[in-house]
């Protein structure tokens, strides 16, 4: 299609403003063979892959930089109502859930939608990730203007989503839960979620060698991002990242478990990578599996690395 992807630094929290800032206030066209960058595709809450999430400063931050060099951004939140309680230890009591409906959306980091001012907000949302995958369905939140072409786009092309879909969704959001009952359900997701992303948290902490590997619990959505500290295998000086990466990835295959490698998310693979990472999710086993995975993968760096 002709799209030139160029990707922004992360950190804990997601994409980095002054990095985004950079980019654009030094974009040479031609240089770079492309006009100035004029649209952001961002993931705000549980981003995949990586699991973070902007807070509410980053956003307003972000949209800024957005302001400051005209770019319209797509905030793409299918995640955004699996943001979890915070995660306070292994050993310590849970916090307890929202007292109402009220108290848990407060407690929602607010969308770049809400900041926008200059109509240069698309919301993206979907059911797959809160009701059913196979659902298909989602919505778009965004000025009339934006809306109407979206809205003649999809005549000429998907035209509207599953019939079938909708009226089960209909039938159970609006004749049968209501949208007190779907915020029960929301609450409910967010406890499950919770309980699952402190069970593979706990098992990282239990069987994973810490001096080579690190990581930030997530606050939202249903992805954990490792960090693995290569330059610290046997056999860096004369392997490169790659191949050490797929020697991790092949290892932990030998032993049973899936992780999936960091490499493959990258948005420019000619750029240099900024670390070594492996994902996982805590998003459908339920915690015995999770916890041996993650003992297993354990075992694979062990191996990997050396270590008794």
């Amino acid at each position: 299609m002709g799209v030139k992807c160029v990707g922004i630094k992360m950190d804990v929290q997601g994409l980095m403003p002054d990095h985004m800032d950079d980019i654009l206030s030094n974009w040479d066209p031609v240089e770079k063979g492309a006009p100035k960058p004029w649209l952001l595709y961002t993931v705000p809450s549980g981003q995949n892959p990586t699991g973070a999430t902007q807070g509410t400063e980053r956003r307003r931050e972000i949209y800024r930089v957005a302001q400051k060099h005209d770019v319209y951004i797509l905030e793409d939140e299918p995640y955004y109502f699996l943001q979890m309680q915070p995660y306070i230890g292994a050993s310590a009591a849970p916090l307890p859930p929202p007292k109402s409906h009220e108290d848990f959306l407060r407690s929602l980091v607010p969308s770049l939608l809400s900041m926008d001012v200059d109509g240069r907000v698309m919301r993206l949302d979907s059911f797959s990730k809160v009701i059913a995958p196979g659902s298909r369905i989602g919505w778009i939140t965004a000025s009339e203007q934006v809306v109407d072409r979206f809205i003649t786009h999809s005549n000429v092309s998907v035209q509207n989503p599953s019939g079938i879909s909708q009226i089960v969704l209909h039938k159970l959001l609006d004749e049968g839960w209501g949208h007190g009952g779907y915020l029960d359900w929301l609450i409910n997701l967010r406890l499950e979620y919770t309980q699952r992303r402190d069970v593979i948290l706990q098992a990282c902490e239990t069987y994973l060698p810490q001096e080579v590997v690190r990581w930030d619990p997530p606050a939202a959505g249903m992805f954990l991002w490792m960090k693995v500290e290569w330059q610290r295998h046997p056999d860096a000086a004369v392997k490169s990242q790659s191949e050490i990466e797929d020697a991790i990835f092949e290892k932990s295959v030998d032993q049973g478990v899936l992780v999936a490698k960091g490499s493959w998310f990258r948005a420019d693979k000619e750029a240099e990578a900024a670390g070594m990472y492996f994902r996982a999710t805590f998003a459908a086993a339920p915690g015995d599996k999770m916890t041996e995975a993650i003992r297993r993968f354990g075992d694979a760096l062990r191996s990997q690395f050396q270590i008794s």
